[in-house]
């Protein structure tokens, strides 16, 4: 059977997608990147704003149109919280809840093994693809749910409790994915620090990713989201060793306290500060990004102009700003006060004009500097060689040309000029020196 992926939302959901990918190719099906050519097509849906739900009935439509023939297989947080709606949508077949979603693959092909637990089915039960999905890093689902209340998020609903995979598959699923050659993995999950306080592990993230350091080669390892009350004593010294990437993304949401406490946020100005001072303390060329809400119920001018201020204060690598959304079922929907469209707009605006300019004064302090880069795609050809995109340890997009065999290499670069996507670079005379075959972590 021929079967076209696609994802939209979190790094969960390109997990999710993308374990689907391995199993479903491992059985013996064919993965299409075009959907035109697909019998079955399968989207992973989002509802955390209400852009990504009009994104996710649109790429429906879009599918549909492209190929009438094609049964479309709905799942994610959209399908969940509104199965009767998406079910509507022209081509859809089947709707797949959150709950049933690591069982899809069984669901469309239902000679698929079984018999062992769902989370792992793949790869633990598989080896892993080399350039399934076409990724050089691998997204490892290692916890889903969610038992904080934040008074906007409609993710709790749709994922429900918290609940962490055993720390013995984790580091399994790594290893597969250094055999198959991947360059790097991302730990990905709803609420991510919280991960083994389900198995009564309260430093259980840290106890993970010693292990990972430990016991897998992996060359890089890399977090994603982290709430910035879930952090566990000693957890920044795990830094020390190089193969963990110095990129930590910490939501911040609003930079007045005010409004923290309305979005039900476990975390106060001070707090987040001093968080950000410790890490920074002992994690060298630290990036930091961050999620923050412009035009929440009842934010003031004032309040959104404080956060403007916080933000440029703690200097973040980058800030993904976005309109306040209600969101069916939450307590920020029901809250008065909430702000015109227009205004939220504006708003937003201006924060996307500063996180651009934050932006780009951290990579221009990179200027001139030698970084480790993964390369991951080739984005065209030149005179000299190929145009390569990659990024360094602390997540700079770096853009340099090199010769055929980059893909999944980590190498030394000299980064030249900065700007506000990314850098360019030039490979070092001895970049290939940078580069260890035997554990494949640069050590230049």
């Amino acid at each position: 059977m021929k079967i076209h992926l696609h994802t939209i939302g979190c790094r969960l959901n390109q997990a999710e997608i993308e374990a689907m990918a391995r199993q479903l190719q491992a059985g013996g099906h064919e993965i299409v990147s075009n959907a035109a050519e697909a019998d079955t097509i399968i989207l992973n849906t989002c509802a955390v704003t209400a852009e990504a739900t009009r994104d996710s009935r649109h790429l429906t439509r879009r599918f549909n149109r492209a190929n009438e023939d094609a049964q479309i297989v709905l799942t994610g947080c959209y399908a969940t919280l509104a199965p009767d709606t998406v079910a509507s949508l022209p081509g859809v077949g089947r709707v797949v809840a959150n709950g049933d979603k690591e069982r899809l693959p069984l669901l469309i092909d239902p000679t698929l093994p079984v018999g062992v637990p769902d989370f792992d089915q793949e790869p633990i039960a598989r080896e892993a693809l080399p350039g399934s999905f076409g990724r050089t890093r691998g997204f490892i689902k290692v916890q889903d749910g969610c038992d904080n209340r934040c008074t906007f998020c409609v993710t709790t609903v749709a994922r429900g409790a918290g609940h962490s995979r055993h720390l013995a598959d984790v580091v399994t699923e790594v290893q597969r994915f250094a055999a198959a050659g991947y360059g790097e993995v991302v730990l990905t999950g709803v609420h991510l620090g919280s991960y083994g306080r389900d198995l009564g592990r309260p430093a259980g993230l840290r106890e993970l990713v010693a292990a990972l350091l430990a016991h897998t080669d992996i060359p890089r390892i890399r977090l994603s989201s982290l709430e910035p009350w879930e952090i566990a004593d000693g957890f920044f010294r795990l830094w020390e060793n190089p193969r963990l990437m110095p990129h930590l993304h910490l939501p911040l949401q609003s930079g007045n306290d005010r409004v923290l406490r309305r979005m039900a946020r476990r975390t106060s100005r001070a707090e987040f500060r001093a968080l950000v001072a410790e890490a920074r303390a002992q994690i060298p060329d630290l990036s930091i990004s961050t999620d923050i809400i412009c035009g929440f119920p009842g934010e003031t001018e004032e309040e959104f102009t404080e956060t403007m201020a916080y933000a440029e204060e703690i200097g973040f690598s980058r800030i993904h700003a976005f309109s306040y959304s209600p969101r069916p079922g939450t307590a920020a929907a029901r809250m008065s006060g909430q702000i015109p469209g227009p205004a939220k707009r504006e708003r937003t605006g201006r924060l996307i004009d500063l996180g651009e300019r934050l932006s780009l004064a951290f990579h221009q302090r990179y200027e001139n500097t030698t970084r480790p880069v993964l390369w991951e795609t080739a984005t065209g050809a030149e005179p000299d060689g190929l145009r390569w995109g990659g990024y360094t340890d602390n997540y700079i997009r770096v853009s340099a040309v090199g010769p055929a065999d980059l893909m999944r290499r980590v190498t030394a670069v000299r980064l030249g000029e900065a700007r506000v996507d990314g850098m360019s670079g030039v490979l070092t005379e001895d970049w290939n020196s940078g580069f260890c075959e035997e554990n494949r972590v640069f050590v230049g």
